[in-house]
């Protein structure tokens, strides 16, 4: 269809409850409750596209807006926020009930804890989020971007007073980059949205982050009294996806949603893992518009979580991700605008494609159709401005040609 591919998952090996737990309603309690202590902190929009569901031939679309989540327009501050809070609670020998906004950006603990430096690897707002925190309580963030980044969300990084530089590599580089800088500076410490052996503490704290989003999300689906269908969840090392498969396989058990896992095509590393039926990496440069998913290897957490959990695996090209941006961009009377970015509109770019596109084997492999209810997360907003206004007002990566 187009350069997209769309398989079933075949692994399903074993039931992974370690890692499930993680977002069992319990931890999530805890993680809204340090969230909402931010005194930036509001829900973020669940923006309502019944007149885009209906020309679609589908009965609903909900989009979660991460555009507005502390002013920091993408998602990914509640991961690394969380993280620091949880670490600083481990070395201080608190609970992490304890590390209330107001706890961790106080004198007293700084005074305690002293000066840390929190290194990671970005291709600018999980960056930007770690960054945002260190500033707010006080501390050093190093933050190291892949080739190709963009000057503005590196920019938008130091603004936050981090250390922060492009290096020659891919985002991998990066990352193994920060790791082995934290190791030669005392008091620092890797934090980081992928974990591999031997460091999964950190990711995995991340990830019940991100829980914060797909808890407000439930609570506003339930207000609508709308239960979801489907859900398309963007993926790069595979955190994101993992902590929302996670999160509604513990809140939904066997009648969870089916869940579409959505990546680039130019670094699919958890498609290709799926299709391989084991741990498969991409390397190079992955050149794609979707600088939030351009990551090659994924997240040992996460892919436990969805070589057991999800339904189906995407691999896009950049078009799809453009298509979702436009159709966002520009809604149908009735229905809500989203800013979308690259990395934020790929599963609505799919979903309108196998809908509107003719593609009947698509939409019956997926099980879409007049009684589909489906839930998108759009993660982040028009993070870089400029790249955004090429393809959304000039056209950049066009549709092809029916």
């Amino acid at each position: 269809m187009n350069g997209i591919e769309i398989i079933p998952n075949g692994c399903h090996k074993s039931d992974h409850e370690a890692e499930l737990a993680l977002m069992r309603p319990a931890e999530m309690e805890k993680v809204t409750a340090f969230h909402g202590s931010f005194p930036q902190y509001s829900e973020t929009p669940l923006a309502g596209l019944n007149a885009l569901a209906s020309d679609l031939g589908l009965r609903g679309i909900y989009v979660k807006d991460e555009s507005y989540r502390f002013g920091l327009n993408a998602f990914k501050v509640l991961g690394g926020s969380y993280a620091i809070a949880r670490y600083i609670a481990k070395i201080t020998g608190r609970d992490a009930t304890e590390m209330t906004y107001d706890r961790l950006t106080s004198k007293e603990l700084r005074d305690e804890i002293g000066q840390i430096t929190f290194f990671t690897a970005t291709d600018g707002n999980h960056g930007r989020g770690v960054a945002w925190a260190a500033n707010k309580l006080g501390q050093k963030a190093v933050v190291y971007m892949p080739a190709g980044s963009s000057e503005t969300r590196l920019a938008n990084i130091r603004a936050e007073g981090a250390e922060a530089s492009i290096i020659d590599g891919n985002y991998d580089d990066a990352v193994r980059l920060a790791a082995a800088n934290s190791a030669k500076v005392p008091k620092s410490v890797v934090v980081q949205d992928t974990a591999w052996e031997g460091y999964e503490e950190i990711p995995g704290w991340i990830m019940q982050g991100y829980g914060t989003m797909a808890a407000e999300t439930e609570r506003q689906l339930k207000a609508l009294s709308v239960v979801p269908t489907h859900i398309f969840v963007q993926a790069g090392v595979g955190s994101l996806a993992g902590a929302v498969q996670g999160f509604y396989s513990a809140a939904y058990g066997d009648k969870c949603p089916r869940v579409v896992v959505v990546e680039p095509d130019a670094a699919d590393c958890l498609f290709r893992s799926a299709k391989a039926r084991e741990y498969a990496t991409v390397g190079g440069q992955m050149r794609t518009i979707m600088a939030g998913l351009a990551c090659g290897e994924p997240n040992t957490i996460s892919w436990k979580i969805l070589s057991n959990r999800t339904s189906f695996f995407a691999s896009c090209p950049d078009w799809v991700a453009a298509k979702g941006m436009r159709t966002l961009a520009s809604p149908l009377p009735g229905d809500d605008r989203v800013v979308s970015g690259e990395s934020g509109a790929v599963g609505l770019g799919l979903l309108a494609s196998i809908m509107s596109d003719g593609d009947a084997a698509a939409r019956t492999l997926l099980g879409l159709g007049p009684d589909s209810v489906v839930l998108l997360f759009s993660t982040e907003g028009d993070t870089d401005p400029r790249k955004y206004r090429d393809i959304v007002w000039d056209g950049e990566y066009p549709s092809p040609a029916k």
